[in-house]
């Protein structure tokens, strides 16, 4: 398949290519600097570039993650998106696989499943990081063919949570609190297979993480123990509500997918 990658540059899309192209794939990347060097936010450049490239499917990969600004990355999930998906139908693209996160979902007391509504009535600053996820989501429904991929908290290598990542630095600064709130995390590794395996899933949503949603008491000094910098106290009181965690049951029983990393305790290891 000709695949254009938007977001190539990106800590997955470094990964996905060779993976995709080790498998026969022709991958056109898409990025501000790269192959096709086109800034996503720029509609008629978007156009263009998907147009020239006559790809069979388009792999959304595309974060704006660097400087930790949310609000920009939820313009481009909003606007950056939209773009993309009109270029792809105006391309006859059939198949568009995206990237989305798992920890958008509605106040509950379970991990959420790909069922649970997304908290769109939360308060600021999160309802600019729901409203950019729930956008996104919309636009890609729009391709006849769609995957959204609701990874959880990505760790390992390049990203936030690596030994030299961001959170690592505000952990040394004691920024990171070991609470009650509950996440759901992936190593990139098992992002970069998911993504890859979506390729052949039927349209839907699905969850991205490991099998172990846990409390921030729990994994954040497990977290810093792995990143070699000190722990921060474990802090009592009540969980968000919308600090659930979320299943990756679907996952594993719809569409086989199963992480290489099972859980945080193991993958942290990697650090």
């Amino acid at each position: 398949m000709r695949i254009v990658l938007a977001g190539s540059t990106g800590v997955i899309g470094r990964r996905l290519e060779p993976f995709l192209t080790a498998r026969g794939h022709e991958v056109i990347g898409l990025a501000r600097n790269g192959p096709l060097a086109v800034d996503v936010l720029d509609r008629d450049a978007v156009v263009a570039a998907v147009r020239d490239a006559r790809p069979d499917v388009v792999m959304h990969q595309l974060t704006s993650l660097s400087t930790g600004d949310l609000a920009a990355n939820a313009r481009l999930r909003r606007d950056g998106t939209r773009n993309l998906v009109d270029a792809a139908l105006a391309a006859g693209v059939r198949r568009i696989v995206a990237q989305s996160i798992a920890w958008a979902y509605e106040p509950g007391a379970d991990p959420a499943t790909e069922e649970t509504p997304l908290d769109l009535g939360a308060e600021e600053p999160r309802q600019t990081s729901v409203a950019g996820v729930a956008a996104l989501e919309s636009a890609v429904r729009e391709v006849p063919e769609w995957v959204v991929l609701r990874y959880g908290t990505l760790y390992g290598p390049d990203t936030w949570y690596a030994r030299d990542g961001l959170m690592a630095q505000f952990a040394a600064a004691g920024r990171v609190p070991a609470d009650a709130d509950v996440s759901s995390l992936l190593h990139v590794d098992d992002a970069v297979a998911a993504a890859v395996a979506a390729l052949e899933w039927p349209a839907g949503v699905v969850n991205v993480c490991d099998d172990e949603p846990a409390a921030a008491s729990q994994w954040v000094p497990a977290f810093c123990a792995a990143a070699g910098v000190p722990a921060p106290p474990v802090t009592a009181g009540e969980r968000h509500g919308w600090a659930r965690g979320a299943s990756n049951q679907f996952a594993r029983r719809h569409v086989g997918w199963v992480p290489t990393h099972r859980s945080w305790r193991k993958g942290f290891a990697t650090l």
